[in-house]
């Protein structure tokens, strides 16, 4: 309670009879916690239309109840009157050419297309990475997991391994570290470690950045007048990528390793579903007809590398 009201009970504000209390639960938050999207997903599919709720349009801030009717791209919304959170976690080593969408316009191939299929719910992509940056993502079951990890009061901070073609100065690094303003607003390195590999002009950094913005890195570097020439995350939050993940290939989070995310994100912990035999071995042949070998964009060829 407010100070004041130690003190002085009648100046205790008094709502007024025509104001009810909001009932229900926001309508992003439901689909979140349904495993549908994540909640900035959402909010944007309620901005285009593409959601009803008992036969009407929804829009922004509506609240809704377990008897409510949902309707998302013209298909219904199970939405039972207890709903058990079936969060499920899996980290992908993100190939160079892949997109972070489920269908892309253009043809293109998509992180999604390595996933292992699920019945009865769909894999929230934690964050994205652009068409040229590989590394880590994460994928989960759990919309409300998805969306506390990238929420910036939960300060998961992101590291990335970056290639940098030119001269980089001490000066330049302590630009990055102190902040430059991009177009998008202020932004900064949180730190900036010196890598043993590469050499001369071509030296590799790790950068740890808070946010999750649109080539954020890549324009960090680009403000001090050097290229990125090769960008990979490596962390996220707590979560490292091991050796053991090779490029275009998954593995999904163990009990003990969801229950720490849960912990980190303020989540009570849940129990991982079961899985039968049967349901490993069909795990284990969608993995293998997945795992094709990832082919590496075609490199430019120049009048100089001609020569």
């Amino acid at each position: 309670d407010p100070p004041y009201l130690e003190n002085n009970s009648t100046r205790r504000e008094v709502i007024p009879m025509s104001e009810e209390i909001p009932s229900g639960e926001k309508l992003q938050k439901v689909l979140a916690r349904l495993g549908v999207a994540s909640r900035r997903e959402s909010e944007q599919w309620i901005k285009d239309g593409r959601i009803k709720v008992n036969d009407q349009v929804a829009t922004l801030g509506l609240r809704v109840h377990s008897k409510d009717s949902i309707v998302v791209d013209d298909k219904p919304v199970t939405q039972p009157e207890t709903q058990s959170v079936v969060r499920r976690v899996i980290l992908y080593n993100k190939p160079e050419g892949e997109v972070c969408t489920r269908k892309d316009p253009e043809g293109r191939p998509t992180v999604f297309e390595r996933l292992p299929k699920l019945r009865g719910a769909r894999w929230i992509n934690v964050g994205r990475l652009d068409i040229n940056t590989t590394g880590l993502l994460m994928f989960t079951t759990d919309g409300e997991l998805a969306n506390r990890l990238m929420h910036p009061s939960y300060n998961m901070d992101r590291e990335y391994a970056v290639r940098v073609r030119g001269e980089v100065t001490e000066e330049m690094i302590e630009n990055l570290k102190k902040g430059v303003t991009l177009e998008d607003g202020f932004a900064k390195f949180t730190d900036i470690q010196v890598a043993p590999e590469g050499d001369g002009l071509n030296r590799w950094y790790h950068g740890v950045v808070t946010e999750g913005r649109n080539r954020e890195v890549r324009r960090l570097w680009e403000s001090q007048g050097v290229v990125v020439s090769r960008l990979k995350r490596v962390r996220f939050g707590p979560v490292f990528l091991t050796a053991d993940i090779s490029v275009g290939r998954w593995r999904e989070m163990n009990q003990a390793e969801v229950d720490i995310l849960s912990k980190e994100t303020g989540l009570t912990p849940v129990a991982l579903p079961e899985v039968t035999t049967r349901q490993k071995e069909k795990t284990q042949r969608q993995e293998r007809r997945l795992a094709k070998p990832v082919k590496k964009p075609a490199r430019r060829i120049t009048p100089k590398s001609r020569s």
